[in-house]
């Protein structure tokens, strides 16, 4: 396996997704296969609706390290659940860098095929984004990004920083880690604050008034 930076990036966004996850589906009465399910499709539900629009070979199929770090991710979580289940925060925490991370990984392969800014842009936010919608309509909950939370935003802005920072000609390495970054804080920061998105309110049927 090659291990360059943008591998190491997805192996680590993967385990970040799993976490997420399986940490959803704990409070599910699901048994351990089902939580470990959980974990894999909010890992690789992203990279394979990206794959497929690209009409390429779903990146899961030519490599099992996804299967295996999800597996890490849940020996993880029963090893140390009593610390990280006490945390209100890890879902959110673990799903946030997954968001992040995983919006670079499309972008960046987005572009190595070749695709105009406006497409790697949409392909990393479909990356970060799908697995969550998911991973929530599998445990029945409403999909993060449904929400008036700033989500799939996040990630749109940190295309954006990316290629800013490719326009100023950084190193692929820092622009990465500064994309991914830009994501995570305003997850952060909009969750801090209670910034988001106005909600769209009931729409008045006037023709009730006739």
């Amino acid at each position: 396996m090659e291990l360059n930076f943008t591998t190491i990036i997805e192996l680590l966004g993967t385990f970040a997704f799993a976490i997420s996850g399986i940490r959803l589906a704990s409070g599910k009465q699901i048994d351990w296969f089902g939580a470990y399910i959980i974990g894999l499709v909010t890992a690789i539900g992203g990279g394979t609706m990206r794959d497929l629009l690209l009409d390429v070979t779903p990146f899961w199929i030519l490599d099992a390290k996804y299967f295996l770090t999800t597996g890490v991710a849940l020996i993880a979580t029963l090893l140390f659940k009593d610390k990280l289940f006490k945390l209100g925060s890890t879902l959110f925490l673990f799903d946030t860098i997954g968001l992040g991370l995983f919006t670079i990984v499309g972008i960046t392969l987005s572009i190595n095929a070749g695709l105009p800014l406006w497409v790697c842009i949409v392909m990393g936010t479909i990356t970060g984004t799908v697995g969550g919608i998911i991973r929530d309509v599998l445990l029945n909950e409403v999909p993060l990004i449904f929400r008036k939370d700033i989500y799939a935003l996040a990630c749109v802005a940190g295309g954006g920083v990316y290629f800013g920072c490719s326009y100023f000609n950084l190193p692929t390495d820092i622009t990465e880690i500064i994309a991914a970054s830009t994501v995570i804080i305003l997850r952060l920061i909009a969750v801090k604050f209670h910034l988001h998105v106005p909600q769209l309110q009931p729409l008045n049927d006037k023709t009730k008034d006739h």
